[in-house]
């Protein structure tokens, strides 16, 4: 597990070769530091991915390690995609972690949700109400500023290079829903049609399955293209965010995730208490 803060993808990437690089040259991290005439902690810091290096030191340990020019090439071109700016640095009073980055680059999020509709799948009205009920003291400039970044995120499934998303939610997610009339409903219709889409799979664990691996608690799994860069679980709590990357742990939450869908009713059965469920609130009003 790491602290509240975990390197993207490339960045991540950046540090493994790195290291590779030194190994392949035969230099412990002692004389490839004193060569470059760093600190050791400076270069231990880049190839754990707890600093990023700039396109300069990236360029001076190429040098050093006689990496040839196609990887030297590939190396800071990924140095320089490593500090670039994405589209959430717009939002970074808001994102105050490096799940949506590392979310931005995953090529599958699978996710358990127990108490609520996930972010990505939230309707505008659904995820202000939801905003407004979280933000106990906030001023309403900093509520539609919240609103607004979650929005943005929802651009992620619709791009061409679009993830996979597979979500099983809770049945209480679906049960639980505003009291303002009329925004349950639009948000289950909205999750009934996003379930058609070929990239996103959505299953309800109805209460019936009774005691189950999920219980400890909502969790994301993120996969990615690379079989290099791992999988990375992350975890929130009231207390704070927890990213895990370790590959044993992150394959323990996976195998909880298929216990969970296992559990669930299947996507054509979710699809269909989904509906039934989005006409019974639009006919009697929403949930309490």
């Amino acid at each position: 597990m790491t602290g509240i803060k975990s390197p993207t993808v490339r960045h991540r990437r950046l540090a493994r070769e790195l290291r590779k690089h030194r190994e392949r040259a035969g230099l412990t991290t002692e004389a490839a530091s004193d060569r470059l005439g760093w600190s050791r902690t400076k270069l231990v810091r880049f190839e754990a991915a707890r600093t990023r290096p700039t396109p300069a030191d990236v360029s001076a340990a190429l040098d050093l390690y006689g990496a040839d020019l196609p990887d030297r090439a590939a190396l800071m071109d990924l140095a320089r995609q490593a500090r670039q700016r994405g589209w959430w640095t717009a939002y970074s009073d808001v994102f105050q972690s490096s799940f949506v980055a590392l979310e931005d680059e995953a090529s599958s999020i699978r996710g358990w949700y127990p108490q609520v509709i996930p972010g990505l799948l939230q309707t505008d009205a659904y995820a202000h109400t939801l905003l407004s009920a979280g933000g106990v003291g906030l001023d309403r400039i900093t509520l539609e500023r919240r609103l607004q970044a979650r929005l943005a995120r929802r651009a992620l499934l619709s791009r061409p290079s679009a993830p996979s998303l597979h979500v099983v939610l809770d049945e209480a997610a679906i049960r639980r829903g505003p009291t303002t009339p009329g925004v349950m409903a639009e948000q289950l219709a909205s999750l009934e049609a996003a379930a058609r889409r070929p990239n996103i799979t959505v299953q309800v664990l109805p209460f019936s399955a009774g005691m189950h691996a999920g219980l400890d608690g909502g969790f994301v799994v993120l996969g990615y293209h690379e079989p290099e860069d791992p999988d990375v679980a992350y975890v929130e709590t009231a207390g704070g965010e927890i990213y895990i990357e370790s590959s044993l742990h992150v394959d323990r939450i996976g195998r909880f995730f298929e216990d969970v869908s296992d559990a669930a009713w299947s996507p054509g059965e979710s699809a269909a208490f989904l509906a039934a469920t989005a006409k019974e609130v639009s006919q009697h009003g929403d949930c309490a």
